[in-house]
């Protein structure tokens, strides 16, 4: 088949693609369906916190910081990562790629930081639920907000801007790797340790340390009240206690399980790649890379579903959504669930 390029009269022009239909559209299809699931799940969680005022505590304001940052991901970012992804080529510029890579990495980074400060919060909620108020008062969450913004913000365009993510290996990038009509997310050895660092494992070693603190409470929560059960009046038979408790260790342990699993299987691939590559002299082709990319993007779908979707009081407010009483009277004042 004979080479296509994405500027046919530029040298220099990079290859572009020249997939049959046959596999263009099944992946335009999971695309732009990827991007409107996350598009309509985290805009649910952000009109139901926004408009009913039962819903603005400390915590929920962390989830609505989260959504915030995967809607914007799925309006500013992925589709424009769609049309590179499929057709390898770029047509908005140096200037707009440079701000999209930037606006990529800052967004992605935040979602996975507001991860993070949300396992902080839960952390205090099951392990020192008397001094939760205290310790995670409107303030020390505004705080993590904040940082879950900024830190990737300059991180990020800092790095794309300042060409710090090639420095060191700027004769082989321009030589090997650029080209007209390309828009690539390239990583020498030291910027792709740093990236993975700061954007995966310091959120991952937080996450892993405190929901694993979590289930070890969790359970023993569940074994003490086992014990209080039997010292109580009631007609509990020994195996009824025993499959009551089982049944909360479970429930703990599968959700859990649910946020630790999803997040480490959607970004773990991308940001090993990244590491690992510029040591093997970049034998992970960017093709690949970007497929990992997109599978990250999923835990931006996923997010809604389980920190959200999860809670009896989204499920109420998606349907006064839905039904468009939101529009109603008083509609804020709804009370979705009992104090």
């Amino acid at each position: 088949m004979q080479l296509q390029y994405c500027y046919e009269n530029i040298n220099r022009s990079c290859e572009k693609n020249t997939w049959s239909n046959n596999i263009r559209i099944p992946m335009y299809i999971f695309m732009v369906t990827t991007i409107l699931a996350t598009v309509a799940g985290n805009l649910a969680v952000i009109i139901s916190i926004a408009h009913f005022k039962q819903l603005h505590t400390p915590t929920n304001y962390l989830i609505l910081s989260m959504a915030t940052a995967d809607f914007l991901l799925a309006c500013l970012v992925m589709p424009y990562s769609m049309m590179r992804s499929v057709e390898h080529c770029w047509y908005f510029g140096e200037l707009f790629c440079k701000i999209h890579t930037s606006t990529d990495i800052m967004l992605s980074t935040t979602s996975i930081f507001h991860l993070s400060f949300i396992s902080v919060d839960r952390y205090y909620a099951v392990c020192d639920p008397l001094r939760y108020k205290i310790r995670m008062n409107i303030f020390i969450v505004l705080l993590m907000i904040i940082i879950s913004w900024m830190i990737p913000a300059i991180y990020a365009f800092g790095m794309i801007f300042l060409e710090l993510n090639i420095k060191g290996a700027e004769t082989y990038y321009y030589q090997d790797v650029s080209c007209v009509g390309g828009c690539f997310l390239f990583f020498t050895e030291t910027s792709g340790g740093v990236s993975t660092i700061i954007s995966f494992f310091i959120p991952a070693f937080i996450m892993i340390c405190v929901y694993g603190k979590i289930y070890v409470i969790a359970r023993r929560q569940a074994r003490s009240i086992k014990d209080a059960a039997s010292q109580m009046q009631f007609h509990m038979t020994l195996e009824d206690r025993q499959h009551f408790s089982r049944n909360r260790e479970r429930k703990a342990a599968k959700t859990l399980g649910i946020i630790m699993g999803v997040f480490l299987i959607c970004w773990t691939p991308f940001f090993v790649s990244i590491a690992i590559n510029p040591f093997q002299n970049y034998v992970i082709k960017p093709i690949i890379v970007d497929a990992f990319m997109w599978i990250g993007y999923l835990n931006s779908t996923f997010n809604p579903m389980i920190y959200a979707f999860f809670y009896m009081w989204f499920r109420r407010a998606l349907k006064l959504i839905l039904f468009g009483k939101v529009f109603s009277l008083d509609s804020s004042r709804t009370i979705l669930y009992s104090e």
